[in-house]
This record gives C-alpha cells, sequence and structure tokens, in this order.
C-alpha cells in the first residue's frame, strides 16, 4: 500500500497511518523505516486498538489536506488513481467525494480476478449495496460535518459514513479506472 502511494504520477499527497496494533514491532519497524525515508508519511503509533473506526479517525485528525482518501493495509493503487481525482477536480472544485472502479489480485499483482466496474453515483443502488467502499476520497470539511468514522457501527463503519456523507453532498464524482 505504501509504495502504491509513494509510485502515484500525482505528487502532491500526505499519508497518515494509524497502527492499532501497538504490540506488533514488526510492523512498527517498516512503518518507521519509510517514514525515514519519506517526509510526506505521517504515522501515529495507538497506545491500544481502538477499534477500526476509531483508528481511522485517528489517522484523519494527524491530515492536514483538504481531501481525506482511504485505505487499507492491504490495499493498492494504480499509478495514475490520485492524477484522477486531481484532474477532475481541476474540471470541477465543486467535487466532495471521489470513488473509483476496483479490482482484486495475488499478492505480487499479477493476476486480476475480480473487477468491480461501478455505476455513476446511483442513490437507490447505495441503499442496497456500499458499492463506493474503495478508492474513496473526500473533502476533510465535509468529513468535519459528518463527524467522521462512528465506532458504534464498527462492522460496518464505511457504509455508514458513505450513508452520511450522500446525506450532505450530491457532488460526487465516479473515476472509472
Amino acid at each position: 500500500m505504501i509504495q502504491s502511494v509513494q509510485k502515484q504520477t500525482y505528487e502532491n499527497w500526505e499519508l497518515c497511518l494509524a497502527n492499532g496494533s501497538p504490540e506488533d514491532e514488526e510492523l512498527d519497524a517498516q512503518v518507521r523505516k519509510y517514514m525515514s525515508k519519506e517526509p510526506r508519511i505521517k504515522y501515529r503509533k495507538l497506545e491500544k486498538n481502538l477499534g477500526i473506526a476509531q483508528n481511522t479517525n485517528a489517522g484523519i485528525e494527524a491530515s492536514t489536506g483538504e481531501f481525506i482518501a482511504f485505505l487499507d493495509h492491504d490495499d493498492f493503487l494504480e499509478p495514475d488513481a490520485l492524477f484522477c481525482y486531481v484532474d477532475a477536480l481541476n474540471k470541477d472544485k465543486t467535487i466532495d467525494v471521489f470513488y473509483s472502479d476496483e479490482d482484486k489480485t495475488d499478492e505480487y499483482a499479477a493476476h486480476y480476478f475480480y473487477p468491480h466496474f461501478k455505476s455513476d453515483f446511483n442513490i437507490d443502488l447505495l441503499h442496497a449495496n456500499n458499492y463506493m467502499c474503495h478508492f474513496l476520497a473526500v473533502r476533510k470539511s465535509l468529513v468535519d460535518t459528518v463527524g467522521g468514522l462512528n465506532e458504534k457501527f464498527d462492522g460496518a463503519q464505511d457504509y455508514d459514513f458513505v450513508l452520511r456523507l450522500t446525506e450532505n453532498t450530491k457532488k460526487i464524482y465516479h473515476c472509472p479506472v
């Protein structure tokens, strides 16, 4: 995941990581190794696992950018993923939420096997299925408006978050990658 962010063609990014596994010294060492060579990486080792929503919110708190993009530790981005979002934003400064198509791969990213080509924003479909989840980017002021992720919905925190976002904006862009 970290390497895929570093390989983005759009270079004005900040990667904020919140480690909810403080006992994992190997993970801590790996992240610190990346951080020592990459000033755009911010890292926060949490004292304990706060649950997925609060761990994510800790990462959000460390951010300084206008947009927050969400990645899991096992995700990786195609090199032009951020460029697609920024290009759309340059054409329409009012966009608040971005999401893209996605695919699954083997652990070496050598074999793609489960493409998910998503529709443009469709509230009826979203009420039945959280199709927006990965790779989601949201204007920070909108994240603040909805209050971040809600720990009461851990396990479905992404879905709850996306639904609350759509209640507060219709400025949503699908980047078909």
